[in-house]
């Protein structure tokens, strides 16, 4: 039986749910997909992990859908890619947010009093984790700046779910709090 011959049983097994199976493919092609990953810069070793379990997670979720085994691999391959584009755009424009608002709050906001950083920083925290509503983003930052004895990678071991979501529903709420702080800032310079 060649190679080709055994990876179409395995895709067949985890058509039918089999975890034997699923651990195979997943043997066979994880170093395959690594490898592949590893050539899309701007991706460090936690995003392509984390993209590897996305990868094989979107595949057996989909693998009833495929309509040839033979086609296992390519089209492994191709949720890979997705997946870090993906990742990578959502980097960018992250990246590109947290400077926009950076320059934002450089320009616009009146000097603070160094000693009311922490106390007004700590304030809208809070207040804005309180209004949350209740899910996994509440969650998350609430176990990072509220309890503040886990790292990032810890949530996400906690929460289930790789470490790209945690960090982007921190991503998102820091967003939100500078959002809020510049917005506080205007208003009391022209009140």
């Amino acid at each position: 039986m060649t190679g080709m011959d055994d990876v179409a049983l395995e895709v067949e097994g985890a058509r039918r749910g089999e975890d034997a199976a699923c651990r195979s493919l997943y043997r066979r092609f994880r170093p395959a997909v690594l490898r592949l990953l590893e050539g899309f810069g701007g991706l460090d070793r936690d995003d392509r992990e984390d993209i590897v379990q996305e990868t094989f997670t979107r595949a057996f979720r989909g693998v009833a859908s495929l309509k040839a085994a033979g086609a296992f691999e390519g089209w492994l391959y191709t949720i890979a890619r997705n997946r870090a584009l993906t990742t990578i755009e959502r980097k960018t424009r992250n990246d590109r947010v947290h400077g926009d608002l950076a320059f934002e709050l450089d320009d616009s906001a009146p000097p603070v009093p160094v000693a009311l950083h922490a106390e007004i920083d700590g304030e809208v925290v809070r207040e804005l984790i309180a209004a949350l509503p209740e899910g996994p983003e509440k969650e998350t930052v609430t176990l990072f700046y509220i309890e503040g004895e886990l790292s990032a990678r810890e949530i996400a071991d906690r929460l289930g779910v790789g470490k790209s979501a945690i960090t982007m529903r921190l991503e998102r709420f820091r967003a939100r709090v500078k959002r809020d702080l510049a917005i506080r800032l205007t208003k009391a310079r022209w009140e």
